[in-house]
């Protein structure tokens, strides 16, 4: 049956269905595919990346949890992502809402400019900011990296903060001033509760960009402010030991929870635009 009109589906209906079907099921796999592969090694029991597998082992999963280096990796990983991703969510969310609430001549230039970090190659990226932090000592500090990588994650929350204003109704906010309440009282009352889902989710998108960056890092970071990309980088280059598998379903993991909770945040959205509606 038709999921639109009721009737009965065409032969030729069913083929295209059947054809829709069997492709998206290809591209799905060819994009699975690669970390599907890593899988395995990563509870290899060999010395090296290798297939066939000739045994099982989660010793490499222990070295990775319980080295110094990687317990380091993962630590700066972490609190660089978050601190950067808090960073590009005040940011990006101010940004949002003055493209959203002002017209003014350059108004697309300056969206162009804030959503540039998503059109600009990284390497040229990372490169104009190696020669413009070595000016003000920026270069080799946590501060440099969490100022590139904010600068990264800021396009995803202006995006998606800018989407969840696309359906509010502004006229909520001048009736919040006629009340009495004060621009920052009726942001925080009004604007930020509709809009939260937006927020989140951009901050989440954020934190991926700056935990899966390393061409920056490679750039700007000195040796004892290596995340686990730049840590993973070093190991292939210097000796590609499983213990780089392992790393890759940490990150893998860590991928999978921030898409399984925007899909939740954007779930919840759903269902609140419905019951307001």
């Amino acid at each position: 049956m038709s999921a639109r009109t009721g009737m009965p589906r065409t032969p030729i209906e069913r083929v295209a269905g059947v054809t829709l079907a069997v492709v998206a099921a290809l591209v799905a796999l060819f994009l699975i595919a690669p970390l599907l592969a890593i899988l395995p090694l990563s509870v290899s029991d060999g010395q090296f990346l290798v297939y066939p597998i000739r045994g099982f082992s989660l010793r490499w999963f222990e070295t990775f949890f319980a080295s110094e280096r990687w317990a380091l990796a993962i630590r700066n990983s972490f609190a660089i992502g978050a601190t950067a991703a808090s960073i590009a969510t005040v940011l990006g969310t101010l940004a949002a809402i003055g493209l959203a609430r002002a017209n003014f001549r350059g108004k697309k230039f300056v969206t162009a400019v804030l959503l540039s970090p998503l059109i600009v190659p990284i390497v040229i990226y990372a490169v104009g900011l190696y020669f413009f932090f070595a000016r003000m000592g920026l270069t080799q500090t946590y501060t440099g990296i969490v100022l590139a990588h904010a600068a990264l994650g800021s396009p995803f929350v202006v995006v998606t903060v800018g989407a969840a204003l696309a359906n509010f109704d502004h006229t909520l906010m001048r009736a919040a001033s006629g009340l009495g309440a004060s621009p920052l009282v009726a942001f925080r009352r009004v604007m930020l509760p509709i809009v939260l889902p937006g927020v989140l989710t951009g901050a989440l998108f954020a934190f991926a960009a700056s935990f899966d960056e390393v061409v920056t890092v490679i750039f700007l970071a000195a040796p004892q402010q290596r995340t686990i990309p730049r840590e993973m980088f070093s190991g292939i280059r210097e000796n590609i030991s499983p213990v780089i598998a392992a790393a890759s379903v940490v990150m893998i993991v860590t991928a999978v929870l921030l898409v399984a909770t925007v899909e939740w945040l954007r779930r919840r959205s759903l269902r609140a635009r419905q019951q307001a509606g």
